[in-house]
């Protein structure tokens, strides 16, 4: 992009959700490297570090300037309706979006993503839902703040949880992630395997709290209270902390868009027991950073996590090459270097 083409470019990153999820993750993580490279600035709750806000009387008042070419990247379907509707009422933008589901897509989806200046996926299974051209830029993760502990035993120490070692399972709790998959193979596993706790670090929103309970009822029915710790969602800070404490981690969903928590587990040197599901075929390489089951299937993820459970030295080489691939091939400065050049093409 050329010096006059940059400084005339501004991008509104919209974040028009209620609640912290995913999206918000991956948004919160590109945004302030978007900051680095072109004017940007965060329209909505949950607004990064590095990144101007801007509130919504201050784009109200963007509609009669003219002077800047202004990109509206939107992630979901609310934001796009806003940013066509913006346009249709005269402020200037080019509208992007970028899409991680690997579903057919509702009717409104595709109404809205024709009307895109351009389209992002987040992979190529991604890519091949949606009816039009797209450039696939897979998500990066901040491998600084996603980092290996400088001693993972003494981390784990730290939680006051009994054993030597825990696996991990990120992600609200609910069925689409596959947390009842993880308490039943957790059920089968820790009676022998002594030295392991489990880990469940996500939300449980108002409409799971029956699946949740079930599944706490099903860990006091195995005697594993002690052993199996459901923490809720705790401070986005405290996140990166528990990947440091696990020594593996279970990529559980059922179906994903992407599965960013694949990511941040690598960059975090923890060996991964991944469903193929989101990502996970393109990111976890079999054998060498994890290993891959079949999705919804309790046995296989048991099988999955027994294999490394019982060599826990391999299940620590398997988290050394993890961390050195996350670096190598999936830092977010990647990412933002190749949605930036999105914006170039579009103008």
């Amino acid at each position: 992009m050329d010096g006059q083409t940059l400084a005339a470019l501004e991008v509104i990153v919209p974040n028009l959700h209620w609640r912290y999820s995913g999206v918000t993750a991956t948004n919160r993580m590109i945004a302030p490297l978007l900051a680095e490279r072109v004017s940007a600035a965060w329209l909505g709750s949950d607004a990064p570090p590095g990144i101007r806000r801007l509130s919504f009387s201050d784009l109200l008042r963007l509609r009669g300037k003219h002077g800047r070419i202004r990109i509206w990247h939107a992630r979901r379907n609310n934001e796009m309706i806003v940013g066509l509707f913006l346009r249709m009422l005269g402020w200037r933008l080019a509208l992007v979006f970028t899409s991680a589901a690997q579903r057919p897509h509702t009717w409104i989806t595709h109404f809205l993503v024709a009307r895109m200046d351009a389209v992002i996926a987040t992979s190529a299974a991604a890519a091949s839902y949606l009816r039009r051209p797209t450039v696939v830029i897979h998500h990066g993760v901040d491998t600084a703040v996603y980092c290996p502990p400088p001693d993972r035993a003494a981390a784990f120490a730290a939680t006051g949880l009994p054993g030597k070692y825990a696996v991990g399972c990120f992600g609200r709790v609910r069925p689409q992630k596959g947390t009842d998959l993880f308490i039943e193979a957790m059920c089968r596993l820790l009676p022998k395997y002594p030295d392991f706790a489990a880990v469940i670090v996500g939300a449980i929103t108002a409409d799971q709290q029956i699946f949740a309970n079930r599944l706490r009822a099903q860990v006091r029915a195995a005697g594993l209270e002690h052993r199996v710790r459901f923490f809720g969602e705790l401070p986005i800070a405290e996140v990166p902390r528990w990947y440091q404490r696990i020594s593996i981690y279970a990529f559980t969903s059922r179906n994903e868009g992407f599965g960013l928590t694949l990511l941040e587990a690598m960059a975090a040197g923890v060996a991964l027991v991944a469903a193929r599901a989101g990502a996970a075929d393109q990111v976890v390489v079999p054998g060498e950073t994890g290993i891959l089951v079949a999705p919804d299937d309790a046995d296989a993820l048991v099988e999955g996590l027994e294999t490394v459970m019982r060599d826990p030295a391999r299940a620590a080489a398997m988290g050394e090459r993890a961390r050195v691939r996350a670096v190598a091939e999936h830092g977010v400065e990647s990412e933002a270097e190749r949605i930036v050049e999105v914006y170039r093409k579009i103008l």
